[in-house]
């Protein structure tokens, strides 16, 4: 009840459609109640006496009824969908600005079907509680205590005797709601394990069909709905069980009243009107029970998708803006590291121990290493995707947790190793980091990074609309879209996590041409597994097991290090007797790679 009470807040915005919907639904409770009534008129003044008049009468209040019964109904519906419809807007916009907020580390560890569950699944859940459940919940108490107060008008003794069907209908439901909450629960947890596995096959569809694994891959999905099909099946097999009690219990209070009132008929204390009019109480404080026991079952639900978004709304974000936060001002580009750790959340060791150096305004620093080495985690502290365990990022002498994200992701252009492209057109999806570009500002963005010629030899140029994550375009021309989004936001610091790796030979040099001149007054790192992107660099930062063992241009680390000897042979395919004899021409004993590293 706590869950559901929490997740009520969202109703707020729209509570007077909500208590609209509530006495809307009580006018149409009232009708009923009136019908009973109507029907003991109707047989004891009309048809009894042969009164027409009554008989009228009573055939234009059941009328009279209907219209209300019908306009309240629509009304109660009308306006419980208005409220229901805003809470899952609100909800899902919460989730949606919750998860844009997470840190990486967050989604690092979820898993998207389970996160698309929770978005779509959960949130229609509760939207239908909030939308039906609980409207019907409160006009079924209402039925239920005017039933009762009405038998107890028109017969007390008659009704004592079938008041044993409340508690044992509500022991009922009780039993059964315990049963069917945790199944519930279990029920919306496999279905988020079979959106996960939806989800993974349709993004690796290429590969499973390059592998041949369609058919293990339908056997899995299956095991997994076969899963989820057993618990439905579970919940079901409950429901039946107890429903039929419930009815049994039903029609033997009413099989009792007939019973009790036709000898209260015969001792004339009661009327034929009365006792019909008894029974239709009795079945409106049945119903509005078995009403009751149904929405039971839809709050064990909503409480457990209510639990499951609210695991979501209350994940801890890791990388936080302090309350007095500055804006970055505009910067020149100095990046510095001092004496920086890592370690991932959750982890017991670090990924990146004691890192120091200086990255001058308009360098380009290149990041080199063993996979595994941090190279990745090292530009993913930049822009602050993760917090530093100890030591600082500095930029232009600002901690980076000093400033806020805005200010500080805003003068940085990334480029990802795997390039990610929107559903929409070419232009926009350049455009993404500044909307607002003009026209000739994108064309020149597309013209630096090489697209320009490629886009307009697309059916509709910049105005072609491409696919999914740029279905429809080769591995390079995404790349190059994705460097002209980064260029055309005019960055002070440039990061290229490996970007010309999906580019032909040619494609790279008329790149790294463009980026030349582009690179003047940036800051630049790049992640890079080509010879060429090695030798430009002004600073390489050789990493080695989340060390740096060494630092320097290519020239000087040629003399000096036999590990970046090493790398050369072994990522770029650089025989090492053609780099070695290089670091033998020196008439000085070199260093080690730890002294290296720290005469540097």
């Amino acid at each position: 009840m706590r869950v559901l009470w929490r997740a009520a807040r969202y109703l707020r915005p729209y509570l007077k459609y909500a208590l609209a919907a509530l006495a809307a639904l009580i006018l149409v409770n009232l009708a009923n109640l009136a019908v009973p009534q109507l029907v003991r008129w109707l047989i004891d003044r009309g048809l009894r006496p042969l009164n027409m008049t009554a008989v009228w009468q009573a055939v234009a209040g059941l009328l009279v009824v209907a219209l209300v019964r019908g306009v309240f109904n629509f009304l109660q519906g009308y306006w419980s969908e208005i409220a229901s419809q805003g809470v899952a807007f609100d909800l899902r916009n919460a989730l949606f600005a919750k998860i844009q907020s997470l840190s990486f580390s967050y989604h690092d560890q979820a898993q998207t079907g389970r996160l698309m569950t929770r978005m779509t699944s959960d949130v229609e859940t509760i939207r239908i509680f909030f939308g039906r459940g609980l409207v019907w919940l409160l006009g079924s108490l209402f039925m239920v205590v005017g039933a009762v107060v009405l038998l107890f008008r028109m017969n007390a003794s008659l009704a004592w005797r079938v008041m044993f069907v409340v508690p044992v209908i509500l022991g009922l439901f009780t039993f059964m709601v315990r049963r069917l909450m945790p199944i519930s629960r279990r029920i919306q947890q496999e279905l988020a394990t079979l959106n996960t596995i939806l989800h993974e096959n349709i993004l690796g569809a290429r590969l499973v069909r390059a592998f041949a694994r369609e058919d293990t891959e339908r056997e899995r999905f299956a095991a997994q709905n076969q899963i989820l099909l057993e618990q439905h099946l579970t919940w079901v097999r409950w429901f039946t069980r107890i429903l039929p009690l419930i009815f049994f219990t039903t029609n033997l209070a009413i099989v009792l009243v007939l019973w009790w009132g036709g000898q209260e008929h015969l001792a004339g204390r009661l009327t034929v009107g009365e006792l019909v009019a008894f029974i239709g109480y009795l079945q409106f404080l049945t119903m509005p029970i078995l009403n009751i026991g149904m929405v039971s079952n839809l709050m064990a639900r909503a409480a457990a998708s209510a639990q499951r978004v609210f695991e979501i709304l209350d994940a801890e974000t890791e990388v936080k803006e302090k309350p007095d936060a500055i804006p970055l001002p505009p910067i020149k580009g100095r990046v510095e590291f001092d004496h920086v750790y890592f370690r991932y959340p959750g982890s017991d060791r670090d990924v990146l121990h004691d890192i120091t150096f200086v990255a001058e305004p308009g360098e380009i620093v290149a990041i080199l290493g063993e996979t595994g080495s941090g190279k990745s985690t090292i530009i993913n502290l930049i822009p602050r995707f993760y917090d530093v365990t100890a030591g600082a990022v500095r930029i232009d002498g600002y901690d980076v947790r000093d400033v806020t994200l805005d200010s500080l992701r805003r003068q940085i252009g990334i480029v990802l190793q795997e390039p990610i492209l929107f559903s929409g057109t070419i232009r926009e999806n350049i455009a993404y980091g500044k909307p607002d570009a003009t026209m000739e500002e994108i064309i020149a963005a597309a013209k630096a990074a090489q697209a320009h010629d490629f886009i307009m030899q697309l059916p509709q140029g910049y105005d072609t609309v491409i696919g999914e994550r740029g279905v429809g375009l080769s591995g390079g021309q995404k790349q190059r879209i994705a460097i002209a989004r980064a260029l055309l936001v005019d960055p002070r610091i440039l990061i290229l996590d490996d970007s010309t790796s999906a580019v032909d030979a040619e494609t790279e040099h008329r790149i790294l041409q463009a980026l030349d001149r582009l690179m003047e007054g940036r800051t630049s790192f790049v992640i890079a597994q080509r010879i060429a992107t090695v030798q430009r660099a002004h600073k390489i930062l050789l990493l080695h097991e989340g060390r740096l063992v060494a630092q320097g241009t290519h020239a000087e680390l040629l003399h000096r290090s036999p590990l970046y000897v090493e790398i050369l042979a072994s990522q770029f395919g650089v025989r090492p007797w053609e780099v070695a004899p290089a670091a033998a021409q020196s008439s000085t004993p070199q260093p080690s790679d730890a002294e290296a590293s720290s005469q540097s």
